[in-house]
């Protein structure tokens, strides 16, 4: 992302050691992680290249267009870089990095106040036994895409729930709804998305 070295001027000076790009990629995970706490901008830069890739995605799904993915994106790194030390080391860096991203994301959607017209009702019509199996017939790439074209609100429940696996408590402690409004934004985000695979061309 070319304004990637914009918006790190929170993060602190390079070491005086200065390694290449090339060196600090044959280095480990671990390793890298170790000098990106270091404030070490090499292994940040080799860091972002390496997360990038998989983490747009995961903005892009919450916020439904490109523009609005790649600002939280480079929200994302620089929450991820200054939190760097709070991860122990233990477990998955791509599973505690793809957290740092959902909620920035989160944060994102949070200001834009898109649960605002939500109603506070359960809605389960619309659904038949057949729908059930109306995603099995279309492929990732078309999913994705009429996932992003949810209304806001449908596509974040949906996406924390079915795809992160946040649950409905979860959901409403986030983004500060009832847990019965969760579900109706669940609920509704699967009748548009399975109503839209029968209607498509």
């Amino acid at each position: 992302m070319q304004h990637f070295g914009d918006k790190t001027h929170l993060i602190s000076r390079v070491t005086t050691q200065k390694p290449t790009s090339e060196n600090v990629s044959n280095l480990t995970e671990q390793q890298i992680i170790a000098l990106c706490k270091k404030g070490d901008r090499t292994a940040q830069k080799v860091l972002f290249d390496r997360l990038s890739a998989r983490m747009f995605p995961v903005c892009l799904r919450y916020m439904g267009g490109r523009e609005a993915a790649e600002d939280v994106l480079q929200e994302g790194f620089i929450s991820l870089f200054s939190k760097l030390d709070s991860y122990s080391g233990e477990g998955s860096f791509e599973g505690w990095a793809r957290k740092v991203f959902v909620n920035t994301a989160l944060m994102t959607l949070r200001k834009s106040d898109v649960m605002r017209q939500s109603e506070d009702i359960e809605v389960a019509r619309g659904i038949s036994s057949e729908d059930a199996g109306a995603l099995q017939s279309i492929s990732y790439k078309e999913l994705m895409g009429m996932i992003a074209e949810l209304p806001p609100g449908f596509r974040t429940v949906f996406n924390m729930f079915l795809v992160e696996g946040y649950t409905h408590k979860e959901i409403s402690e986030a983004l500060g709804i009832t847990e019965a409004t969760s579900r109706s934004q669940l609920q509704r985000a699967r009748v548009m998305l399975q109503n839209r695979i029968k209607n498509r061309k």
